[in-house]
């Protein structure tokens, strides 16, 4: 699920920034990024990961950025343990 939220994030700031922000996400480490499937796979700390995907998109447009990853991912919250979700993402 986590990778999903990932990928979820990555596809809101699209809608935004547009297809840059796979860029973006491709500099955050321990993030695999299939840009030809539209996804993104998680390798290590996986709150860690999404934590600092939400921090490269909030470096470059700052607290709206975060908003938006927020709402990519409130529907989801529920099927993910809490402990797992950063505090960014609460």
């Amino acid at each position: 699920k986590l990778d999903e939220l990932a990928s979820l994030i990555i596809k809101e700031q699209v809608v935004i920034m547009g297809p840059s922000a796979w860029n973006e996400a491709q500099q955050v480490e321990g993030l695999s990024i299939d840009v030809s499937r539209n996804e993104a796979y998680i390798a290590g700390s996986r709150k860690e990961v999404l934590e600092k995907l939400v921090l490269q998109y909030e470096q470059l447009f700052g607290q709206a950025s975060r908003e938006v990853c927020r709402e990519a991912v409130r529907p989801f919250l529920s099927q993910v343990a809490l402990e797992e979700v950063p505090e960014v993402l609460r």
